[in-house]
């Protein structure tokens, strides 16, 4: 994948959340007024979990011990199916919304972008607004789309927009226009519908935790890689490994002893038991996840990664909320348009591919996709054959669920803010809170501050 030229505040940006992830602590400002990562100093423990067979870093679990969480994660498990997944991926820098969506027609477009600007040829017609083309890198999100199975925000922000990636990306990150906010949107969420000994819950499958989980109570994990699966045990190995596994299973099979207590440890060592048999058979030889041929994955991280998390859900692991960050690089300041279409193909690959993973397992009606990027970009290029940093962007909710519908109108070139930037037509925060309130059921005010404000938009079928 071609990498684009982007601006050393993305590259600061991005350097404090990982140094903040990996120290488990703040760090020092590196210019005035910048917002502390949502997370920053939550405690954290590494482990393998002998229930799930996973490698683990866990935060916010200073009291409980890896027993507790194994246990916690099994019954979670056993008694948590069918429950409903929200997925958030987010596009590093700021993706281009005049290329996600662009009108191929319009003679403004083509004078503000003389060298970037694409012609109505290349992309599918949007639906919804024929003014309107997808880059056609988007194609099979435009597929996706065209079967109603795509809600579009075609210019989504806040007002009085800040186009800093430090203060805009933390804004979405904790759902509120507050610097200060230590716990992410999701993070919150999980504090009230979340289980204190399940660590799964809350899944990032980054490597390091995405702000956005950040709780105050619950814990939450990280998983670096969907092939970071052990079944080892301290100091058991081989057959001996393979006589305790059997151990446990045998355990399980005491689920109907008349004693509650014995009965209520079976079922728990009988899910942990099937836990660590069903990974088994994610991962090949080589180390890496199995990836569904028929679901038609990517051969990348990326595919990885969804493929994983597909199977991971069909096993029954107990995720409620996963973060994840997309492919590719979108602070195109410079020669944007070969990296853009890069992680935008990527991108669309892997989610197409996930929706019809989900779809084959029968677990499309209960898991939602959401896409976004922290803004989008300035309507005019610049002389470097980039675009800088702008306000309203562009994103999307996928799912059998969906009520695919576009959410806000397209502001159009005509009513440019003062900065030469597309205007918001829906703000994030009234789409965290009617999430909130269509897929979890959860009152959105004690979630999202100032949720009686906002509007709500009707996401779900």
């Amino acid at each position: 994948m071609r990498g684009c030229h982007h601006c050393d505040e993305f590259t600061r940006a991005t350097l404090v959340r990982q140094g903040v992830a990996r120290a488990g602590r703040g760090l020092p400002a590196i210019e005035p007024g910048m917002p502390v990562p949502a997370g920053t100093g939550l405690d954290r423990r590494a482990f393998v979990s002998r229930a799930a067979g996973l490698a683990l870093t866990v935060y916010g679990a200073a009291a409980l011990h890896p027993a507790q969480l194994d246990m916690g994660i099994a019954r979670a498990a056993a008694r948590g199916g069918g429950n409903r997944v929200l997925v958030s991926i987010f596009l590093p820098g700021g993706a281009d919304s005049l290329s996600v969506l662009y009108p191929a027609l319009d003679g403004r477009y083509r004078r503000l972008r003389p060298d970037l600007a694409l012609k109505g040829s290349e992309g599918p017609s949007f639906r919804e607004d024929r003014r309107l083309h997808w880059h056609p890198a988007l194609k099979p999100l435009a597929g996706l789309h065209q079967q109603g199975k795509v809600a579009v925000f075609p210019s989504i922000g806040y007002a009085r927009p800040d186009q800093s990636h430090f203060t805009s990306r933390h804004y979405w990150e904790v759902g509120a226009l507050d610097y200060r906010e230590s716990t992410g949107w999701l993070g919150r969420l999980l504090d009230v519908i979340g289980d204190p000994e399940n660590a799964m819950q809350g899944l990032s499958l980054d490597g390091n935790l995405q702000p956005s989980l950040a709780t105050a109570r619950m814990p939450v994990s990280t998983l670096s890689s969907p092939s970071d699966y052990h079944f080892d045990s301290h100091n058991v190995w081989d057959v001996v490994a393979e006589l305790m596994g059997d151990a446990v299973g045998a355990l399980g099979g005491l689920a109907k002893d008349p004693d509650p207590f014995l009965a209520h440890a079976s079922r728990t060592a009988a899910q942990s038991h099937r836990l660590r048999n069903q990974l088994g058979r994610l991962v090949g030889k080589d180390g890496e996840v199995k990836l569904n041929d028929k679901a038609g994955y990517p051969e990348n991280d990326f595919g990885r990664r969804l493929a994983g998390l597909a199977a991971m859900l069909d096993r029954g692991f107990p995720v409620r909320a996963v973060a994840l960050t997309g492919p590719g690089d979108y602070d195109t300041h410079a020669d944007q348009a070969g990296p853009l279409g890069d992680g935008l193909g990527t991108v669309a690959e892997g989610l197409a591919a996930f929706q019809r993973d989900l779809e084959r397992r029968g677990l499309a009606r209960r898991v939602l996709t959401f896409v976004w990027s922290e803004f989008g970009r300035r309507a005019e290029q610049n002389a470097d054959g980039g675009t800088d940093h702008g306000a309203a962007g562009t994103a999307f909710l996928i799912g059998s669920s969906v009520r695919g519908r576009m959410v806000g109108e397209w502001s159009g070139l005509q009513r440019l803010d003062r900065d030469g930037n597309l205007r918001a037509t829906s703000d994030f925060r009234a789409v965290y809170s009617s999430l909130l309130e269509q897929w979890f059921d959860v009152d959105a005010e004690r979630i999202v501050p100032d949720a009686r404000k906002l509007p709500r938009h009707r996401l779900v079928a």
